[in-house]
């Protein structure tokens, strides 16, 4: 269990699947190797995590709280060890304002998804598709906010469950994963892009390079990993 929720984090914790890295990615100059970005991505990455663990799991288990809570664990355990600590609304006040701009930055991603396919595919100007998309994902976040006070009676998966919980699982269980699969048979198989052409763009440009040596590794052990974290996060739930 615990394997596959750090499988399940990573893929989360880096927007794998659901098209917000190829955004970013989209934007580097050739002269840059893809796979030297991405080991800087995911190191970077994993250092925020390790820290933000040393941090928060010692201050749960300092005041009695469960730290495996979830997505529950910031809005509604922390607040409660911040009420504890002295100057806690100072810390707490700051620590929201962080995860905004942190929350802020990965949106940015998931929102060019959307702008970039209305402009190459609908043929809308940048400000409308930003306007059309901005208020489908802010009517889209009204059940979520809501899940907290008005609609809390609402328990999808389980009777301590919110409607957040329930999206937590939609993009984390499956969208994710499941769109790692295919991105990563698109790029291996015949039928897709195929290896030859994923392995010339990829080792464009300076840095690390990837070796055909990995082949077997990518076009048959990766979607094995991908379907086991499909199969077990609905099992699971």
């Amino acid at each position: 269990m615990s394997l596959y929720s750090a499988l399940n984090q990573s893929f989360f914790t880096l927007s794998l699947g659901i098209g917000s890295m190829e955004i970013f990615g989209s934007y580097i100059n050739k002269d840059r190797s893809l796979v030297g970005e991405a080991f800087l991505v995911a190191g970077l990455d994993t250092f925020v995590a390790i820290v933000a663990g040393l941090i928060t799991i010692p201050a749960c288990f300092s005041f009695g709280v469960e730290p495996g809570q979830g997505p529950s664990l910031i809005f509604i355990t922390l607040p409660n060890v911040f009420m504890s600590l002295k100057g806690g609304r100072i810390i707490g006040s700051f620590f929201f304002l962080f995860m905004y701009f942190a929350a802020l930055s990965t949106m940015i991603g998931v929102f060019e998804n959307d702008v970039s396919f209305s402009i190459d595919n609908l043929g809308f100007s940048r400000k409308k598709a930003a306007l059309i998309a901005g208020a489908v994902i802010t009517i889209g976040s009204i059940p979520c906010a809501l899940g907290f006070n008005v609609l809390s009676f609402i328990k999808p998966l389980k009777a301590t469950n919110t409607i957040m919980d329930l999206e937590d699982f939609i993009v984390s269980n499956l969208l994710l994963p499941i769109g790692a699969l295919i991105t990563c048979i698109f790029c291996t198989s015949r039928y897709g892009w195929g290896f030859d052409k994923y392995f010339e763009e990829v080792n464009i440009g300076k840095g690390i390079k990837v070796s055909k040596i990995f082949k077997p590794y990518f076009k048959y052990v990766i979607p094995v990993i991908m379907l086991f974290l499909i199969v077990y996060g609905i099992i699971s739930y």
